[in-house]
């Protein structure tokens, strides 16, 4: 089991920012990519973005140009800056860790709840 940790939830208002964090104790050498999905109520888990060991990035067109991911190799954690946030971006926010032996683990969760 990867422990995978999540912080930096909260409650926003709309157009505003919020930065999440995802930490791991497993080494980077070990890890494909990690990433950011979310979960809306009633609604299937999706992506939000990842970045790959190398450094390449994906968004979901939904956030392009308002969130950012980032990892900081030495810390084992990865970023997502989030900005000019609207209410459709609250869900819980999870992080996944893709392992170089093809296994998948997840955080928690952290909720963001943007309001009007």
């Amino acid at each position: 089991q990867v422990p995978v940790v999540e912080s930096g939830g909260g409650v926003v208002q709309a157009g505003g920012s919020l930065r999440l964090s995802c930490a791991t104790s497993e080494s980077i050498s070990n890890i494909n990519n990690m990433g950011w999905y979310r979960q809306a109520p009633g609604k299937q888990r999706k992506l939000v973005a990842t970045v790959a060991r190398g450094g390449s990035t994906n968004y979901a067109d939904s956030v392009k140009d308002r969130f950012t991911i980032s990892r900081d190799n030495a810390k084992n954690t990865v970023y997502l800056q989030m900005n000019s946030l609207k209410l459709e971006d609250t869900a819980i926010y999870y992080c996944r860790v893709f392992t170089t032996w093809l296994s998948v683990f997840w955080g928690q969760g952290t909720q963001v709840t943007v309001s009007s």
